[in-house]
């Protein structure tokens, strides 16, 4: 299997994103006949630009009036939001901002039916028609939810618009010019500050930029800058199957699309790696990321600890286990270690600080490979029992039946919980 990973370790935007296929080996010359059979009367110009001493491919969005409309010179704090100065001089919108759709512009601004049918027309596959409309209704879906009126109502600012379109339909034709089975995404670097939109001031990211991001990893690595844009978002939500760590894989090759702006020690870069998946370890497991949760404990009531351990796995642990430990002066103690789901950490973590008497919990993140695993029902004399079956590449490796099932029934039909047990292997093993 063929996996494209996009590093998102400086956000990411449209033209970075075609920059990084550009310089993974996307024909410059398929994205310039795309923009062309656009009718849009916009061209591209392609560039070789080094950011941090790493050399990148840049690719700037060209206007009727020849004005660069992709990752241009930033204005203030944001710099690759594809910005963009007015012919008179005076700085405009920048088009990320200027393509976030906004309510009621109707005598300014294409609908998003409007450029549905635009990209219906477009001289390209099918299937990249299908993906640049997706990208489109999930950033007019956003900004609808935003603003709370009908998707319908949502137009683009004319040059936003002719921005996006290039953007979205390059990316969708650029991605499946890749020709990669699955496109993974690390978490994104949103930065931090602020962005002046039409509606005024808001936190980096920005409002849709939030919408679109929802359920994606997502981080700030403390630079003052609006590194991920609406239209970089939206691509990112429609092309990623997944977020993760870099996979396992033979890289083959790899492309850097660049920003505009070169921060001091940090590569405002977004990074496009290929390769092949190592089959052997794909196959056997899955990767995910979960919070480590841990507490040093010496001076509370064992009874309380076991108390603890019960309510942290009711309200949503992975797993929770003590170990002995020995503490200052000679303490004896328990080191209370907690696996969940990241957005289950800070519920866990107020209920460690509210149940025992720890003054800290220390907090990380930690990847898992997990074998796929699945429930079956098997029946024995006394009742029904839930098995759970572990597998690797298509073959069971582990068995064992649910303890609370063969405990409830131990306790109602009066047998020995390992008679249960048993027999719930034995009726596994019959099937």
């Amino acid at each position: 299997m063929l996996l494209a990973y996009l590093d998102c370790f400086s956000g990411i935007s449209g033209d970075m994103f075609l920059g990084a296929l550009v310089d993974a080996g996307v024909p410059a010359q398929l994205f310039e006949e795309t923009v062309a059979g656009l009718g849009l009367g916009a061209r591209l110009e392609v560039s070789r630009v080094n950011r941090s001493g790493i050399s990148a491919t840049k690719v700037d969005v060209i206007t009727p009036d020849h004005v660069p409309a992709g990752d241009s010179p930033a204005v203030g704090n944001h710099p690759h939001q594809e910005h963009r100065h007015h012919h008179h001089g005076h700085q405009h919108e920048d088009a990320a901002r200027a393509s976030r759709p906004r309510p009621h512009e109707h005598e300014h601004g294409r609908s998003l039916t409007a450029i549905k049918e635009i990209i219906a027309g477009a001289a390209i596959t099918d299937g990249a028609k299908e993906t640049a409309a997706a990208i489109f209704d999930a950033l007019g879906a956003a900004e609808a939810k935003i603003h709370d009126v009908p998707i319908e109502e949502i137009h683009f600012h004319e040059v936003g618009a002719v921005d996006a379109l290039v953007d979205i339909v390059c990316a969708a034709v650029g991605a499946e010019a890749l020709g990669v089975d699955e496109i993974v995404c690390s978490p994104l670097n949103v930065g931090g500050g602020t962005v002046t939109c039409a509606h005024g001031t808001f936190p980096v990211p920005a409002p849709a930029t939030v919408e679109l991001l929802k359920d994606a990893p997502v981080y700030s690595s403390g630079l003052r800058a609006e590194l991920v844009t609406p239209t970089g978002a939206a691509i990112v939500k429609v092309l990623a199957k997944r977020f993760g760590a870099f996979p396992e894989m033979k890289i083959e090759k790899a492309g850097y699309g660049a920003g505009t702006r070169d921060f001091p020690g940090h590569a405002n870069l977004v990074r496009l790696t290929i390769g092949e998946a190592l089959p052997q370890l794909a196959a056997k497991t899955s990767q995910e990321t979960i919070t480590v949760l841990e507490a040093n404990l010496d001076d509370l009531n064992p009874q309380v600890f076991g108390y603890v351990m019960d309510r942290l796995l009711a309200e949503g642990a992975l797993d929770v286990f003590g170990v002995p430990v020995q503490m200052k002066k000679g303490r004896p103690g328990m080191l209370l270690t907690v696996l969940c789901k990241p957005e289950e950490a800070a519920k866990l973590t107020q209920i460690i600080f509210a149940e025992t008497t720890t003054l800290g919990v220390r907090r990380r993140e930690e990847q898992r490979l997990a074998l796929a695993r699945k429930w079956i029902t098997v029946s024995t004399q006394w009742g029904e029992v839930r098995m759970k079956i572990a597998s690797m590449n298509g073959t069971v490796t582990n068995y064992a039946p649910e303890y609370e099932d063969c405990r409830r029934i131990a306790a109602e039909q009066h047998v020995p919980l390992k008679s249960v047990m048993q027999e719930a292997v034995q009726r596994y093993l019959q099937k």
